[in-house]
């Protein structure tokens, strides 16, 4: 039979927590976490149960440091159980101004602080490990206005009368499982780990994230502390990720030896089924479109454990079916299929649902969701500027178009594009094409042409490459990255309906009244446009776009 170690006594929160991990196992109760710990050190158990984090309270650090003494054994799983916690008394008529006396674990103390701060003025509080003892010792005095803090089921269970419930709200405790070997890597995974006492270095801290973080692992939880003993500093780290995922093994890698310069510096404590202490309201998604991009989502909403169907002209599963299945519906295709597709399958997306557009063209798409939708259906544009070869969202921009719809489900996956480090901004409909127009469509117009000019004046490449100035060189990489991608992406931007449009025929009437006036060598004049173009752009934008381009120039200067 499993044997598990926790703390005691029966039907207390660990014992609960316990319970359910393993039904039906040996439960090998103990006063408190040493002699729990120790009796998983030497073998008496199988398993150990015990609190790393209270919601009211944080982390329970003393526990971390007793993962030092844990050479041979892993952090294997999680369980994460609602406290619910309630006041009892020994008699049946006391109430709460009858007493003088509260008794309970310190745990417990530290989770009901607001509540007893509340509601006694001045009362009297007496920490205890052994709760079972406590109570039949004031039971055996006879001692009157005793109160006692603990669970429902372990107050009834010792004969009390429960006077108050619920007495910490939104109260949740989680629990590490320690076990002989290695869990498995299940896809939805976090690490554990942490440094022997370390050397002080300028910047280390600082470093070994970085490495995480230009990686794009999440990092779930990190501190550092000072070693007991020497003094030096230790750092724990809970990463998103199995420690045998390649990406997560080489960062380790990488930092004990490049960063740290210490090999074998890490321990790892475990990895185990990720824990999500935040409330979720999505469980699946549904895209329509399986391209790369797609993919390229789906991937990343799986890794944050939420169901994830695509389905497409090729899939066996049809977008119909699909829809009555997921809680958002997601529409990725091409920008000119956009719109019809919403209003395809808009009408099948019940309430209560969300349908999320990750599309590039603003105002038409939007109206058609929401002409072709119920008004209990939440409606959300996110325009991602990058494609599917990036390796992250880090420092990439995003584009959020809420609507009056947009609702949880909408606020959820914008989460999920902020906690992977997206920057986010938000425009309306209009403003999105207008800026769209200036950011993608504008310059892939300006590209084709300036190709086209290239191509009847019969300019080669070589030409190109022999009178460019570094400024020069700009328009000219801008065309080539238009013409050695998919044309066909390149088209659909600049197919583009709404205000982008407009940015497009305003540029061709201010260049052809520039050409005019050069033709016309009026210099004065010229100038003059020049210096109130300045101003409209600030001083403050010029400076930082000079940097910007000084630094590019740098590096274009030593590839020519």
């Amino acid at each position: 039979m499993l044997t598990i170690a926790t703390l005691g006594p029966v039907n207390s929160h660990a014992w609960q927590a316990a319970s359910r991990y393993a039904t039906g196992a040996d439960l090998k109760l103990y006063p408190h976490t040493k002699a729990l710990v120790q009796a998983f050190i030497s073998g008496e158990v199988q398993l150990a149960i015990v609190p790393i984090y209270n919601t009211r309270e944080g982390e329970n650090k003393q526990y971390f440091r007793l993962f030092d003494k844990i050479r041979s054994g892993y952090w294997i799983d999680n369980i994460v159980l609602d406290s619910h916690l309630s006041l009892g008394v020994f008699a049946a008529d006391e109430r709460i101004a009858d007493l003088e006396l509260l008794i309970g674990r310190p745990s417990v103390f530290r989770q009901c602080e607001e509540y007893i701060g509340n509601l006694f003025d001045d009362i009297a509080l007496m920490s205890v490990q052994d709760m079972e003892r406590a109570i039949g010792e004031v039971r055996q005095q006879g001692l009157a206005g005793r109160g006692v803090i603990d669970s429902e089921e372990m107050l009834r269970a010792n004969g009390l009368h429960i006077i108050e419930r619920e007495v910490a709200p939104h109260n949740r405790t989680r629990y590490a499982v320690l076990g002989p070997e290695l869990a498995v890597a299940t896809g939805y995974d976090a690490t554990a780990l942490v440094t022997e006492p370390l050397d002080d270095r300028v910047g280390m801290l600082v470093d070994i994230l970085g490495e995480f973080s230009r990686r794009g692992i999440n990092i779930l939880d990190m501190r550092s502390e000072s070693d007991i003993k020497t003094q030096k500093l230790q750092i724990y780290i809970e990463a998103e990720g199995h420690i045998h995922d390649q990406v997560l093994s080489e960062a380790v890698h990488y930092i004990e030896h490049r960063v740290i310069q210490q090999p074998g510096v890490i321990r790892v404590l475990g990895s185990f089924p990720r824990v999500d202490m935040r409330t979720k309201h999505i469980r699946s998604l549904g895209f329509i479109g399986t391209g790369d991009m797609s993919r390229w989502f789906a991937d990343r909403l799986e890794n944050e454990g939420y169901r994830v169907l695509l389905t497409g002209r090729s899939t066996r599963l049809r977008p119909e079916e699909m829809i009555e299945e997921v809680d958002v519906v997601v529409v990725c295709v091409p920008i000119s299929a956009t719109a019809d597709t919403v209003r395809r399958y808009g009408p099948l997306i019940g309430d209560g649902k969300a349908l999320i557009l990750l599309a590039g063209e603003s105002e038409t798409t939007l109206q058609a969701a929401l002409e072709s939708t119920g008004e209990e259906v939440e409606v959300m544009l996110v325009h991602n500027l990058w494609g599917p070869q990036a390796a992250t969202m880090k420092d990439k921009n995003a584009i959020v178009v809420r609507t009056p719809r947009s609702g949880r489900f909408c606020s959820e996956f914008e989460a999920f594009l902020y906690k992977h480090g997206a920057d986010i901004y938000h425009d309306s409909p209009s403003k999105h094409d207008l800026l769209m127009g200036v950011g993608q469509k504008l310059p892939t117009v300006i590209s084709v042409a300036l190709a086209m000019t290239l191509e009847e004046n019969r300019i080669t490449a070589d030409d190109i490459a022999s009178h460019c100035t570094l400024t020069s060189l700009y328009p000219i990489l801008a065309m080539a990255r238009v013409h050695s991608q998919n044309p066909q992406t390149y088209a659909e931007i600049m197919a583009t309906s709404g205000d982008s449009r407009k940015i497009v025929r305003d540029f061709a009437r201010n260049m052809q009244r520039v050409i005019e006036m050069a033709d016309a060598a009026r210099i004065t004049e010229l100038s003059k446009l020049i210096n109130t173009n300045s101003t409209h752009l600030t001083r403050d934008f010029l400076e930082a776009r000079m940097a910007q381009a000084k630094a590019v120039d740098e590096v274009l200067g030593r590839m020519i």
